[in-house]
């Protein structure tokens, strides 16, 4: 009998410990639950703004002026470039844009015993990242120009063309780009205008080196070397 009366206190001693552990088991509260469930609330309500105020993808025309820094500022003129940009959102902040400009620049190089002039092309296609800043990093009249940094990779051709001369190159490098601009939106948003600026860093082969003269050729002291930068007014639309 007292076997039997331990046996059962010690039955009654333990059950509080089993119906715990189940408990714990299967009804623990979940510390992070509230923040998962906040986060998807959040992403489908970025998604609902976005597909209803939002741009997919934008087309437009560029035109402006490129110039040049270092010695090609010296021997390269400032001339009008112009081309084409789309760009594709990812959601209302960030984009991928695609750039396409050209132009034609006067090439001159003179030296006491011989003057090189003529014309030169340069031809760049970009592929940059953009980011739209939030209205919380800017002031209120500043949001509504939707103020922008863009940056990323460009291919560079640069064809050369010497006055009497049937000579010439055509020769290509990669560059970096960065910069910023504004998009003002016209009519009911379905357009655009704004202005951009992008400064071009890249390197020729050649320019570490002297320029030879092609006639006497003489080895000046003249390194061709610098980068570009454009002043762009934009022209797109909006879909």
């Amino acid at each position: 009998m007292g076997k039997f009366r331990a046996l059962v206190l010690l039955l009654t001693l333990c059950l509080p410990v089993f119906s715990y552990a189940q408990y714990d088991g299967e009804d623990a509260y979940d510390p992070f639950a509230d923040y998962s469930e906040f986060d998807e609330a959040s992403e489908e309500e970025a998604d609902i703004n976005f597909f209803r105020h939002g741009r997919f993808f934008t087309i437009g025309f560029g035109g402006g002026l490129r110039g040049f820094t270092e010695n090609m500022a010296k021997v390269y003129s400032s001339n009008p470039t112009y081309g084409l940009f789309m760009s594709y959102f990812f959601d209302l902040r960030t984009a991928a844009q695609f750039g396409f400009l050209t132009g034609d620049h006067a090439f001159d190089l003179s030296h006491p015993s011989e003057r090189i002039a003529g014309n030169v092309s340069f031809t760049i296609i970009s592929l940059d990242y953009k980011y739209f800043l939030t209205s919380q990093n800017v002031t209120r009249g500043l949001a509504d120009l939707n103020p922008y940094v863009i940056g990323g990779l460009a291919q560079v051709y640069r064809t050369i063309s010497i006055t009497g001369d049937t000579g010439g190159g055509r020769d290509a490098t990669m560059g970096l780009s960065l910069g910023g601009g504004i998009e003002i939106p016209i009519m009911r948003k379905k357009n655009f205008i704004g202005i951009q600026g992008v400064y071009r860093y890249f390197n020729f082969k050649d320019e570490n080196k002297n320029v030879v003269l092609p006639q006497s050729q003489i080895t000046t002291s003249t390194k061709v070397n610098g980068d570009s930068f454009d002043i762009v007014f934009l022209l797109g639309s909006n879909f």
